[in-house]
């Protein structure tokens, strides 16, 4: 009964931690870039009260033995790269990766890694992020330009207003071996870590990198009707557990009462 009140806390607390997933998830669901997450669990230790293969009084062999597991533990929350939805916007600076691949910017002197391709100019016509991350390499749109294009393989191309080329500059993007290894910072960002390896620069549509398609956003991948669906079956799992408890106290209680 003892193990029955730990197995059903550690139950309890594995379902509250994938609840708190799902609602980011959802809560993300109109977050250009965002890439959902999912939690991972594994058993935890088994107790062993009577081993496998143990010899019987006539020279027999137990076949299964008796082995009580002690709950579950969450191994991870990871990030599920799949491909969001692409969505229309007209503008210029919305460019949207059809694949693999990351934007690197820079904030506060470090690199960061994005899927949100929204970009706009700042007042010295820097690509930058909504919140005045540049964009890596630096692509600054001369004076005087009225139009911006940008091809599948991320050639931008600035124009004024006679479409007379004022600059062309080559977009990059960045592949990671492991890219569900990569730091959630917040922010549409993600940081290099030892997990995600160091990142390989290619222009886009080469070496297995996507393509950049100008005047899409590149929308979450969560899928709410999924998520609906989990968070059902996670509250249903987490009253079970909670049911396992109050079962094992009433048990005890049985038990103590025994005992007067």
């Amino acid at each position: 009964m003892i193990r029955s009140l730990f197995s059903g806390r550690s139950g309890m607390t594995g379902q509250q931690l994938q609840l708190d997933t799902i609602a980011n998830n959802l809560a993300n669901v109109n977050t250009a870039g965002f890439k959902k997450s999912r939690a991972q669990f594994e058993d935890l230790y088994y107790q062993e009260i009577r081993a496998m293969g143990t010899e019987t009084a006539d020279g027999g062999r137990v076949p299964s033995g008796i082995q009580v597991g002690l709950g579950v533990r969450p191994t991870s929350v990871q990030k599920i790269f799949t491909q969001g939805s692409l969505t229309e916007t007209g503008n210029d600076l919305d460019w949207a990766i059809e694949g693999a691949g990351f934007f690197k910017v820079i904030r506060d002197g470090e690199d960061y890694f994005t899927r949100a391709g929204a970009f706009s100019l700042d007042g010295d016509g820097n690509v930058v992020t909504q919140n005045g991350d540049r964009l890596q390499p630096e692509v600054t749109v001369p004076q005087g330009t009225t139009s911006i294009a940008i091809n599948s393989n991320g050639l931008l191309t600035a124009k004024d207003a006679q479409q007379q080329v004022l600059a062309t500059v080559q977009i990059t993007l960045h592949s990671f071996i492991n890219p569900g290894g990569l730091r959630s910072y917040g922010a549409n960002l993600f940081q290099e870590t030892l997990a995600s390896g160091a990142p390989t620069e290619a222009n886009p549509g080469t070496e297995g990198l996507g393509t950049i398609q100008q005047r899409f956003i590149e929308v979450s991948n969560v899928d709410v009707t999924e998520e609906l669906v989990n968070m059902i079956i996670t509250q249903r799992a987490y009253e079970v557990n909670s049911k396992a408890v109050t079962t094992a106290d009433k048990l005890l209680e049985v038990a103590n009462t025994l005992v007067r």
